[in-house]
């Protein structure tokens, strides 16, 4: 079966919403569970970058997907965009399909999305966390990559020096979010007591 028709039998749709840093999009799959009854998974969140919809990566990346509605990634949407404006709201994985990363990345995932609001780690004490402490460039690909960020939020993670680093939706919207967070930046650097620095 080629990759469109499999797509299609998944019932693979894409949610967008329009957020103040420009248009994000959902990626998702129906999933059939028992007697009929299905329920939605989350494959990707895409953030948009520098203005720019992501959308026509997530098409590229996923081909056959098509336009869908779905209650539950509708209230995911509206969360996500309240997220993107500075306002706080619980964010669950119970929707993310985290059978997609490989057991390492869901380790880091799981350690990143325990962060809480106003806080930051590093790659490095993530990875001592982890029990890796030499793995912290591979904790920083693992959340490179992450496929779904605000979910998991990944802009809270930092490098040793506590310097931004990269991300997803590009340094301008990371900055924002640490700041809409109460934290403080000076150049690309956080400054935050140590208290707030998540894992020892």
């Amino acid at each position: 079966m080629n990759t469109i028709a499999a797509q299609a039998r998944l019932g693979s749709h894409y949610t967008t919403s329009a957020t103040p840093f420009g248009e994000l999009v959902l990626v998702w799959r129906e999933e059939r569970l028992h007697e009929g009854h299905m329920r939605a998974l989350l494959r990707r969140i895409y953030l948009p970058r520098d203005g720019t919809s992501p959308l026509p990566q997530a098409l590229a990346e996923h081909p056959g997907i098509m336009p869908g509605e779905h209650p539950v990634m509708a209230i995911l949407a509206g969360t996500l965009t309240r997220t993107l404006r500075g306002e706080a709201d619980t964010l669950s994985l119970a929707l993310a399909d985290l059978a997609l990363c490989p057991d390492f990345q869901r380790r880091v995932l799981h350690a990143e999305h325990a962060v809480p609001r106003g806080c930051v780690t590093t790659y490095g004490r993530l990875a001592a966390h982890l029990g890796a402490p030499e793995a912290a460039r591979a904790v920083g690909s693992a959340l490179a990559r992450n496929p779904f960020p605000l979910l998991i939020p990944c802009h809270r993670a930092l490098r040793a020096d506590l310097s931004l680093g990269g991300y997803q939706g590009g340094l301008a919207m990371k900055r924002a979010l640490l700041e809409m967070e109460g934290l403080t930046l000076v150049g690309r650097r956080v400054q935050v007591a140590a208290s707030s620095v998540w894992y020892p």
